[in-house]
């Protein structure tokens, strides 16, 4: 086989005009947002003290809200995580048994394409008190499961759960979407001919499916964690942050330090350590997966 040569001088032309673009777009904004970081600033007006460290040493030591929104942040990662061994095999169910499976995912898929803003307001609804026409609530009443109602999204003990719900099912056919696209892709004749060797079903899946999958089990992975850490959106239009800050996020935190609060130097201190954060596990989890992938290649 001929293998093209291309010079470099020809590669670097073509490259290098997006290279810069990405540079611009992507790092220069965090470079600027590591430096505002050091900054006592409240965005508005031009005076600017250079504080150092001192952004951080607050945020670290000083600010009761920060680690505990540092902790929902990763509990939301983590949680969002929990629905994609279920696409998984709900996506090799579709594959193997049903007919029209891509139906199936397309109606799964239909959440994703809602704005979350929409979503939001709707699951609000849900979320109604009875008194309020809230369907939740009316549903578990019908079922004579009274003590089961809630304020879902104004007990401070419950909102966070309540929210994690709405996540899980906005990004379930995401998931279910990229795993059943994996499965899809691997050639029947590995499975004919594992199944002359007598592994079939769940046993061909053991040696055949799964190992095949990973890096796309990998990418629903990266997908769902890193995309959880900066969880905006959907928190600020159902509950912003509330009630007493129990569904704070680092995201909303920030939003709130840098334009309620007016200390905009501070929250770029908070999204440098979201930005570091999103790195540590982004690295963590290829790390993993490549150990992984190595194991059964």
């Amino acid at each position: 086989m001929k293998v093209l040569k291309v010079p470099a001088r020809t590669i670097a032309v073509f490259v290098l005009p997006c290279l810069l673009l990405y540079v611009c777009l992507v790092f220069a904004p965090i470079l600027v947002s590591f430096y505002t970081g050091l900054l006592q600033w409240d965005g508005i007006t031009t005076t600017k003290t250079f504080a150092g460290l001192a952004n951080f040493k607050e945020m670290f030591f000083h600010d009761p809200v920060f680690w505990p929104s540092v902790r929902r942040t990763l509990l939301y990662a983590v949680a969002s995580m929990v629905e994609i061994p279920f696409c998984l095999l709900m996506a090799i169910l579709l594959n193997r048994y049903v007919r029209k499976g891509n139906t199936l995912v397309s109606i799964y898929f239909t959440p994703v394409i809602l704005s979350v803003v929409i979503i939001g307001q709707l699951w609000k609804t849900i979320y109604d008190p009875v008194s309020m026409g809230g369907m939740l609530n009316g549903v578990l009443i019908s079922l004579g499961l009274d003590s089961w109602t809630h304020n879902w999204i104004t007990e401070p003990k419950i909102a966070m759960f309540a929210l994690y719900a709405v996540s899980l099912w906005q990004y379930f056919g995401y998931h279910l979407l990229i795993q059943y696209t994996g499965v899809q892709n691997i050639p029947d004749e590995l499975y004919e001919a594992a199944k002359i060797d007598g592994a079939d079903g769940f046993k061909a899946d053991r040696y055949i499916t799964f190992p095949l999958i990973i890096p796309i089990f990998k990418i629903s992975i990266v997908l769902a964690f890193i995309g959880s850490l900066q969880a905006f959106d959907l928190v600020m239009v159902m509950t912003a942050g509330g009630p007493a800050h129990a569904t704070d996020v680092i995201s909303t935190h920030m939003y709130n330090s840098s334009f309620l609060s007016f200390k905009y130097g501070y929250g770029s201190a908070i999204a440098s350590f979201l930005v570091i954060l999103c790195l540590v596990f982004t690295a963590g989890i290829n790390t993993i997966f490549n150990k992984l992938e190595k194991k059964f290649s």
